[in-house]
C-alpha cells in the first residue's frame, strides 16, 4: 500500500517541481487556503506558541504573524519539492551565502565541524552550500514513515552532495570518520523540543524555560568538532540570505551548554526580527516549567 502511495503522488509531486517560479507560488497561495482556511492545520498549536513566545504583541498583530507564517509554510514545502529538479544555478542565485569566509576559516582548522541552525526561513536550501564545502556533508533529519517517501527525500537532498542520516546513525558515524580522519560537517536543527526524559538542560527560549537539544555541542566536545552558526533571512518571496557566525573553535574551554545557550539567543534574534517565517507549527514549548 505504500508503494502504491508513492507511485500514485510522485508523478504529481515532479509536475510541482518543473512549474516554474511564478506558477509555483500562484500554486502555492491556493494551497495556503485549502492549509489556513479548510483544513486549519495546526492552527491552534502556532496560535498557542505566538501567545506564548510573542505575549507583548496583540491579538491582532499575532493573527498577522499566523497567517504569513502560514503562507510561508506552503511556499517552503513547494519550495522542497521544487529541489527535486531544480539547477546548481538557480538555487545558488536564492539562496545566497554572504559570508563563505567565516566558514572557510574553520575549515582551515582541520577539524570537523558542527553546524547549528533553526528551522527559520529556508533551512531545506540550506543543503545548496554543499557546493561551496571540501567537507563531506550531513545533515541529521527524523525518518519518514513511507521508506519511499524518505528515499525520495534522501536522493533530493544527495542532489547536492548532502548524505542524510537519522538520529541513530549520527554517533556511529561521527566515531567511524574520526577514526578515519575524514573532515566533515554535521548539520544540527536543534531548536525542537527534546523529550523531557533525554533533556539535560534546561534554558529560556522565547522568554519560556524549556528542555533544550544538547548534542550538537556535547557530540563537539566529545569528538572535538568546531561549532558554526548557520543564520537565514528571507529577503523576497523565493529569495534568501545565509550568514555565517562561529560558536566556538575551542569547544572543551566553553563551560558546558554555553554553546548551546547562545545558539538559542541567535534564533530569538531571527524570531524578533521576522517571526512570521519561523515554524511556529512546531510544538516547541509543549514541555515548559
Amino acid at each position: 500500500m505504500r508503494f502504491i502511495i508513492y507511485l500514485l503522488v510522485y508523478p504529481f509531486l515532479w509536475c510541482i517541481s518543473m512549474l516554474p517560479f511564478k506558477a509555483l507560488y500562484l500554486f502555492s497561495d491556493f494551497i495556503y487556503l485549502i492549509v489556513y482556511y479548510i483544513i486549519g492545520y495546526r492552527k491552534k498549536t502556532v496560535r498557542e506558541n505566538l501567545a506564548l513566545a510573542l505575549p507583548h504583541l496583540s491579538d491582532q498583530e499575532r493573527l498577522d504573524i499566523e497567517r504569513k507564517s502560514f503562507r510561508h509554510l506552503c511556499d517552503m514545502f513547494l519550495e522542497m519539492i521544487k529541489t527535486m529538479t531544480i539547477s546548481k544555478e538557480e538555487i545558488s542565485k536564492r539562496f545566497v551565502f554572504t559570508n563563505l569566509e567565516v566558514y572557510n576559516k574553520l575549515e582551515s582548522k582541520e577539524k570537523s565541524i558542527s553546524m547549528m541552525l533553526a528551522h527559520y526561513a529556508s533551512y531545506e536550501w540550506a543543503i545548496s552550500m554543499n557546493a561551496y564545502v571540501t567537507y563531506n556533508a550531513f545533515a541529521i533529519y527524523k525518518k519518514i514513515a513511507n521508506p519511499y517517501f524518505d528515499k525520495l527525500v534522501r536522493n533530493i537532498r544527495s542532489r547536492f552532495k548532502a548524505t542524510l542520516i537519522t538520529t541513530k546513525e549520527t554517533i556511529p558515524l561521527i566515531i567511524k570518520n574520526k577514526m578515519s580522519n575524514e573532515l566533515s560537517i554535521f548539520g544540527f536543527a536543534s531548536d525542537q523540543s527534546p523529550k523531557v526524559s533525554s533533556a539535560f538542560h534546561w534554558q529560556k527560549f522565547m522568554g519560556i524555560e524549556v528542555p533544550v537539544h544538547t548534542g550538537a555541542e556535547m557530540l563537539s566536545k566529545k569528538y572535538d568538532m568546531n561549532i558554526i552558526f548557520l543564520k537565514v533571512k528571507k529577503v523576497n518571496r523565493g529569495y534568501y540570505e545565509a550568514s555565517f557566525e562561529i560558536l566556538s573553535e575551542n569547544v572543551n574551554e566553553v563551560p558546558n551548554y554555553e554553546i548551546t545557550d547562545k545558539f538559542l539567543k541567535l534564533v530569538e534574534q531571527q524570531i524578533y526580527e521576522a517571526p512570521e517565517y519561523y515554524l511556529w507549527t512546531h510544538k516547541r514549548w509543549k514541555h515548559r516549567r
